[in-house]
């Protein structure tokens, strides 16, 4: 529960500190005056956005402040999770610079809006007049059925599944619409890829071919110019080998004669080994030398081959064209692997969509059992509000769709009057028969729920009389097991409450200011005989206001 609020330099408030207590507190106040603006201060604890606008002095930070006790909610995991330091009496402080920038804070330690709202969540339900219309809406609608089903598992499983569920149905589309581009490309990549394996490339072997080549192309020439070296080393007398042993004698004789001539035989000796290393080779080259037709001509296709497919692809190597090869044969791979990949996800799918059903169906039966409680409920408390004959009857039907809540659509429909049709409850309720029913369901909710506070804002829109003052007595129920509000404009509810606050709104000068102030038990009677007869009091007003309170 909230157990006091302070509020510096906010709207039409300079500054403000008050405390709450539990059970039923009522707030009070002519239009205006800033009730809107409490509502507003809190709604920024709780982790709404905020501007400059928010400011009274812009020059000055605005601070707001409240203090809650969480000591019976459990709530030590959450804090733990978030890296927060427990308080049983937890302080949520919230800070609007004049640059506009916004800081929030959780027992000291700094937190960003998302840990505050969700924190929130545990702490205070604001029920405005915009909730009332939203009880025609289909989730709220579902939301209560749910609370007392008590689905609160099951749909928290449901939901994991169904995050789980709709991420592989998204990969599954994206894997298809890869395999449909794919599946494109694949006949010419497997063309391209059998071009270039059936060509049977070998990394270096072109610069070997074009060497055979030049060698079969020209093989009589090589031969003649062989046969033509060989005689000038060989012939008699005049052979370049005959020359040469001749030089060898010479240096010989002159050897023992110096070092140097000595050397020199040695070296002579050195290019008459050479000569004859080369004049065997070239004999052996001689020998090898075959004029091959077949293989001149497989050569050169191979050749032709290689260019080709290099100008094909614009490459220059045979090593790119391998490069390519590998590159091609990967992503035919690729190809067989998405199709591995979709029977794996739809597998998957398929395992999400039994799991989906067996939980929507579970969820369905629990709501299906909760409904004839609600409607009971609701019927009982409706007709205490003056409704005697209202009739509900809630149409639970499932159906092929995944939702977010489960596989069924609700039909929440409703009837005032004995005899009179049913129809929808957006269409056929008035603004204070919705007033009156969600007064009812929060009451139902609040035997289900653990929340700590529940706050009304003007719930008692289009009623008034005898049916105002039940909907106090509703009100004063549910303060007993929980922390109450009401901001009221009847007096019957606002006699009903534990504790009694006004908003006032004052103008000094060219500056006004809003106070919130709690009422002693004097003024708390004026305010209502206010409330009563307007601003001039009668005596039957004052008398009138404390018959009520008592």
């Amino acid at each position: 529960m909230i157990t006091s609020l302070s509020i510096k330099n906010f709207a039409l408030i300079d500054q403000l500190a008050i405390d709450f207590t539990n059970g039923l507190s009522i707030i009070t106040g002519e239009t205006g005056a800033g009730k809107s603006i409490i509502l507003g201060a809190l709604g920024l604890v709780l982790g709404k956005r905020a501007d400059l606008s928010s400011l009274k002095n812009t020059d000055e930070k605005c601070v707001i402040e409240a203090q809650f006790d969480i000591s019976k909610y459990n709530l030590f995991s959450f804090f733990e999770e978030n890296d927060l330091d427990y308080e049983a009496e937890t302080i949520i402080r919230r800070e609007i610079l004049p640059s506009g920038k916004s800081r929030a804070f959780i027992n000291d330690s700094p937190v960003n809006l998302q840990e505050l709202q969700a924190l929130s969540l545990f702490l205070i339900d604001i029920h405005s007049q915009q909730q009332t219309q939203e009880l025609s809406e289909e989730e709220v609608q579902f939301k209560i059925i749910d609370a007392i089903a008590d689905n609160k598992n099951e749909l928290e499983q449901y939901q994991e599944i169904l995050k789980k569920y709709k991420n592989h149905k998204s990969q599954l589309v994206s894997l298809q619409r890869k395999q449909g581009e794919s599946l494109k490309e694949q006949e010419y990549h497997s063309f391209l890829l059998d071009e270039l394996l059936s060509a049977k490339l070998i990394d270096g072997e072109q610069e070997q071919l074009e060497e055979d080549f030049e060698q079969l192309n020209n093989v009589e020439s090589i031969k003649e110019s062989i046969d033509k070296a060989l005689l000038i080393a060989h012939e008699e007398e005049i052979g370049a080998l005959h020359h040469l042993k001749e030089i060898k004698s010479t240096l010989q004789r002159i050897a023992p004669f110096g070092s140097k001539y000595q050397e020199l035989l040695e070296r002579m000796n050195s290019i008459i080994i050479e000569f004859d290393d080369i004049t065997l080779e070239l004999n052996q080259h001689a020998e090898q030398l075959l004029n091959d037709p077949e293989k001149l001509e497989y050569t050169n296709q191979k050749l032709q081959l290689i260019y080709t497919l290099q100008k094909k692809h614009q490459v220059k190597t045979v090593a790119e064209l391998l490069v390519i090869q590998n590159e091609l044969d990967q992503s035919l791979v690729l190809i067989s692997n998405l199709e591995s990949e979709i029977n794996k996800l739809q597998e998957l799918i398929t395992k999400n969509e039994q799991e989906l059903d067996a939980l929507a169906q579970v969820i369905h039966e629990k709501r299906i059992q909760a409904i004839p409680v609600l409607t009971e409920k609701m019927i009982q408390i409706l007709e205490k509000l003056g409704m005697p004959n209202v009739r509900f009857k809630i149409d639970l039907n499932l159906v092929p769709t995944f939702f977010s809540n489960g596989k069924e659509a609700l039909h929440f429909l409703f009837s005032a009057n004995k005899g009179g049709e049913f129809g929808l409850l957006k269409k056929v309720a008035s603004g204070g028969e919705m007033s009156r029913i969600m007064l009812a369901v929060k009451a139902i909710l609040a035997q289900y729920s653990k929340l700590p506070t529940l706050i009304f804002d003007e719930i008692d829109t289009g009623v008034s009389g005898e049916i105002a003052i039940r909907m106090g007595e509703i009100m004063k129920q549910m303060s007993t097991t929980m922390q109450v509000f009401a901001i009221t404009h009847l007096s019957q509810i606002a006699a009903k409450g534990d504790s009694h606050f006004k908003v006032a709104k004052s103008t000094v000068g060219e500056v006004t200011n809003s106070e919130l102030k709690l009422l002693t038990e004097e003024e708390r009677v004026l305010e209502i005989a206010q409330m009563l007869s307007g601003t001039v009091v009668s005596e039957s007003a004052l008398n009138h206001a404390k018959a009520l309170l008592n």
